[in-house]
């Protein structure tokens, strides 16, 4: 019922007794007691506890429970938060007990005679209520409530218990608190339990003793809709979209978070800027990390990290890390910090991650701009065996206590098995065997993103590519899973000789034999890989400019994927294997493609798009895996011609326009600024299609209306001008009008982003045309007829008009509503019109 206390151990009071000189005795009575000498006598009682741990600050929130004299009969009661408004209309609403002052949560249920609730929320973009309405059936969200749970700061239970005294909206009802708080109560502490981090973080920055500005408060709320049933409305002010509704459901034995809309709140749309940086922003700026790897190749690392506070004093520094490492202890500047490791399935959720988040925690507030070493204790299991020393790392990015990712030094240091060979970015500092152990350093000489290590029993070749190292790895031995199996075969065995016919005919029965089938060689590619990754490198450095780091190392990891980390390639071994020896599922000529082809200059590509070049939030994420897949493409019409990339080009249409079970088609999930956004229970797989097939169609669209030349420049300048820095999508709209050819207006490129980039939508075109005139004047008219889009979709679309001498001439239409005419002079009659060999993403009809 009162305020939830903590137990802290308050020394008595020390008495300090002051010898003082004086020509005059002095008699030190209540009332000629200096003050300063009062202060000093009593201070250890008059000062206040230290604030609590994490820990007992999360064990307070967990216990708390609800307060059943903190119950009320509430009608018409109200409040918002930015775009989120809630009506209470008719029921009751139990507060939690205070922790350290505040309540931090509370439960509405309408389970009373005509007792109602309403959650209303209006998103303010088309491409958000899209989204909306693809999982509600409706643009916006307006559901009537059977009971919601809130979570909330800054005030916000204050607040609503005076506006209810204030405005007679709601009366107390502790009886029916007793009921409410017994059936509510684990509810509550499931719910809660999730938010413990964020909810012992907010109350650190709101502690007396924090000199943190005051924070927005933070409100989340589960609700049972009566149509929508369970799902949850959120605002953080921290994040960079303050707004969120979303619903946490079961795909494949799997949670998954389908997020219903996530857009910046009312506040920072008018705010005519960008939102400033999170509450106590910390950077991170050089790692040095001593790993050892034991003979099961279980890790164990020390990493030490420099921390740079930011513009605001700062107690609690959340870190991440994958979950299959355990963080044992944390010291800063050498002292002892707390660790404090909390996580939920929603958080997990919504993050799409494996990591763990948690925090350190200082003793006191570290100071703004003050810069700290921090220094971590962790192991864990990261390397598993593939069978026949090959391994797979996982956590590539993950193995180590990390922030946001920030550019940094990296001093690496390993300690491994001798008869294994480990690559990890940066150059050689020591390398020498210790027994039966090898140990490696490198450091970097620039800062870069991230560091991962590979490792395993490898065959090196290496070369050299305008002053670049190249080294390319293989694996000596094939891995289990990619090991044909024993075939059984029947054979007729051979007929005896010639008898007489009295002799009994024999019996041909077939016999069974088994067959040792030919091993695929994990190194039948390695030269071809080592030289493909050479030249692509050194085309890509020829038109982006050379990468931070001058040593490329590239290394096998079994699976069907590759990465591109800075100075460091993981690549699929089936990349390694002849094309006629890969297992039967990636040998059709698409897969053939990519493993052959593509894969390898994806790769190399992240050197600049995700290691020099990166991004800050979410939605300007396929930028760089649309640059990386597109610049792929580049270099394959460089090997292969034009045509091999319209091929792939037309794979990728159709995987966007193929179906999924209630017949949308996969283009159809969101725009491609949605990035994590459009993996859902609906289409699994549409983040991978649309970010990277789509991505690269929107930047072949791009080429075709800049030219190549224009569009090459306009790429060099991205990497010259956002080099070690983050670029968004609407940066890069803007850099693309600086590079536009004649006739081509800022307006259109504006057209084109708002459709292909933040919107959806895949047309079907119908050209018609006539051809009239007489030598030497020919007139080509027609009309370009536009189906399945909205009615405000438009697009450029490139018409190549075909002779019978001399190259084909291209005019632009521009589609809108459902058709487009367009007519062109000709010197020469046209033999054939037709659109653009992968001019446009469409389907022809």
């Amino acid at each position: 019922m009162g305020q939830t206390s903590f137990n802290h151990r308050v020394e008595p009071p020390v008495l300090l007794i002051f010898l003082t000189v004086s020509d005059t005795p002095t008699s030190y009575t209540r009332n000629n007691v200096p003050r300063l000498l009062v202060f000093l006598l009593f201070w250890p009682a008059f000062s206040a506890p230290a604030t609590p741990s994490a820990a007992e600050m999360a064990r307070t929130i967990r216990e708390a429970g609800l307060d059943p004299e903190a119950c009320y009969r509430v009608r018409d009661l109200s409040f918002s938060k930015e775009d989120i408004r809630v009506y209470l209309t008719d029921g009751y609403l139990i507060f939690s007990k205070p922790v350290m002052g505040e309540r931090l949560s509370a439960v509405f249920t309408a389970d009373v005679e005509g007792g109602d609730g309403e959650v209303l929320l209006l998103p303010p973009y088309r491409g958000e209520r899209q989204s909306m309405a693809a999982f509600t059936q409706s643009p916006n969200l307006d559901e009537h409530l059977r009971a919601a749970l809130m979570i909330f700061t800054g005030g916000t239970a204050r607040t609503l218990i005076n506006r209810m005294e204030k405005e007679e909206s709601g009366r107390k009802a502790p009886e029916m608190g007793v009921l409410l708080a017994e059936k509510w109560a684990p509810v509550v502490a499931n719910v809660i339990d999730g938010f413990q981090m964020r909810l012992v973080e907010e109350l650190m920055a709101a502690s007396p003793h924090s000199s943190a500005p005051e924070r927005p408060g933070l409100l989340f709320l589960a609700a049972n809709g009566r149509q929508l049933g369970s799902f949850d409305v959120l605002y953080d002010p921290d994040a960079r979209e303050q707004i969120l509704a979303g619903q946490m459901v079961q795909r494949d034995g799997r949670t998954v978070y389908n997020v219903w809309s996530s857009f910046v709140a009312r506040s920072v749309r008018t705010a005519a800027k960008a939102k400033p940086a999170a509450h106590g922003q910390f950077s991170l700026g050089n790692f040095r990390i001593d790993a050892a790897l034991d003979s099961d190749l279980k890790v164990k690392a020390t990493t030490r990290v420099s921390v740079r506070v930011g513009a605001n004093p700062m107690r609690a520094f959340p870190f991440a890390i994958v979950s299959a490492m355990r963080v044992n202890s944390v010291r800063v500047d050498g002292a002892p910090a707390e660790l404090f490791v909390r996580e939920s399935v929603r958080g997990r959720a919504l993050r799409d991650a494996g990591d763990d988040v948690f925090l350190v925690v200082t003793p006191d507030a570290l100071p703004a701009g003050t810069e700290h070493e921090f220094e971590f204790e962790h192991e864990g299991a990261v390397i598993t065996s593939a069978g026949n020393s090959v391994f797979y790392v996982g956590a590539r990015a993950t193995w180590y206590p990390h922030g946001t990712p920030d550019f940094a030094t990296y001093d690496l240091t390993f300690r491994y098995p001798r008869r294994l060979t480990l690559v990890t970015p940066g150059d050689v500092v020591d390398d020498r065997v210790d027994g039966d152990w090898r140990i490696t350093r490198r450091r970097t000489a620039t800062p870069i993103r991230m560091a991962g290590f590979n490792l395993g029993d490898y065959e090196k070749v290496s070369g050299s590519a305008g002053g670049l190292t190249v080294e390319v790895y293989g694996n000596r031995h094939l891995e289990s899973a990619l090991q044909p199996r024993m075939r059984v075969v029947e054979t007729l065995p051979q007929p005896p000789p010639v008898r007489p016919m009295r002799m009994p005919r024999p019996d041909f029965t077939r016999l069974p034999q088994a067959v040792t089938p030919v091993l695929p060689d994990p190194l039948a590619r390695l030269r071809t890989v080592a030289e493909d990754i050479s030249s692509s490198l050194g085309y890509f450095s020829g038109v982006f400019g050379p990468p931070t780091l001058k040593t490329l190392t590239v290394a096998p990891i079994p699976g069907t994927f590759g990465q591109g980390f800075p100075g460091l390639v993981y690549l699929s071994t089936l990349a390694y294997l002849d094309p006629a020896e890969r297992p039967a599922a990636v040998r059709d000529p698409r897969q053939q493609v990519f493993f052959s082809d593509l894969m390898q200059a994806h790769e190399v590509a992240h050197q600049w798009w995700g290691n020099v070049v990166t991004t800050t939030d979410y939605q300007d994420e396929w930028l760089l895996e649309s640059l990386s897949n597109y610049s792929a493409l580049l270099w394959l019409q460089k090997k292969k011609g034009e045509k091999a990339v319209e091929s792939v080009l037309e794979d990728y249409r159709n995987q966007l326009i193929a179906t999924n079970g209630q017949g949308r088609p996969l283009e159809s999930a969101g725009p491609v600024i949605w990035g994590r956004r459009l993996v859902s229970s609906g289409f699994p797989d549409a983040w991978r299609t649309i970010t990277y097939e789509k991505g690269a169609w929107i930047m072949h669209m791009l080429r075709r209306r800049l030219g190549d030349e224009r569009f090459l420049k306009m790429l060099a300048e991205l990497r010259r001008r956002y080099d070690s820095r983050s670029v968004s999508t609407e940066q890069y709209r803007a850099l693309v009008k600086e590079f536009l050819p004649p006739g081509v207006t800022a307006e259109s490129i504006d057209t084109f982003f708002d459709n292909w980039v933040y919107s959806t939508g895949i047309p079907g075109l119908k050209l018609r045309y006539t051809v009239k005139g007489a030598a030497p004047s020919w007139t080509v008219a027609g009309a370009l007829t536009q189906s399945g889009v909205d009615d405000d979709f438009s697009a450029d679309v490139p018409l190549e008009i075909q002779f019978a001498r001399g190259a084909p001439q291209t005019i632009w239409v521009r589609t809108a509503g459902d058709s487009a005419s367009f007519s062109a002079t000709l010197r020469q009659p046209p033999v054939r019109v037709a659109i653009a060999p992968a001019g446009v993403l469409a389907v022809k009809k």
